[in-house]
């Protein structure tokens, strides 16, 4: 009996160790949009759209981070919140000739069958992708750190 309890107490701390090595640490929306908003540069006025994007970031209910290619994005801040952006699987947003400009075109959220209101792009920024992976790196690191030590 004594050696089937140190067994399965053996066993349960060896699948808590297994949990909190694979857990990875989450940032919050709060901490995601500030990393975003300090690797981005200057306001521009619009950016070059391809016709897909190639990879999207909800950063809140109000911003959220757009891929053109797999190393350029962009910032785009909204006029206000932006009905089940944190929940979408998908959105598409509008463009002029090939391109998105702050103030006149929209993000639009996709699915369920239900019409949402555009959200009309308030501000755009390029982000510095190297930078802002670079960042989340170090953030994700010292949360650990913090949580170990």
């Amino acid at each position: 009996m004594k050696r089937s309890l140190l067994a399965l107490s053996m066993l349960a701390t060896a699948v808590i160790a297994a949990a909190g090595c694979a857990s990875d640490p989450k940032l919050r929306d709060a901490d995601r949009l500030e990393l975003y908003r300090a690797n981005a540069g200057a306001p521009v006025g619009n950016f070059q759209y391809f016709g897909r994007l190639d990879g999207w970031t909800p950063l809140g209910d109000s911003a959220l981070a757009v891929w053109t290619k797999p190393n350029q994005a962009y910032l785009l801040e909204l006029n206000g919140p932006c009905q089940d952006l944190d929940f979408a699987n998908a959105i598409t947003v509008t463009n002029q000739f090939g391109r998105v400009h702050s103030r006149f075109d929209k993000v639009i959220v996709l699915g369920r069958g239900v019409d949402r209101m555009p959200c009309f792009i308030r501000e755009i920024r390029p982000i510095d992708v190297k930078a802002l992976k670079q960042a989340e790196k170090d953030k994700r690191e010292a949360q650990t750190a913090e949580r170990e030590g």
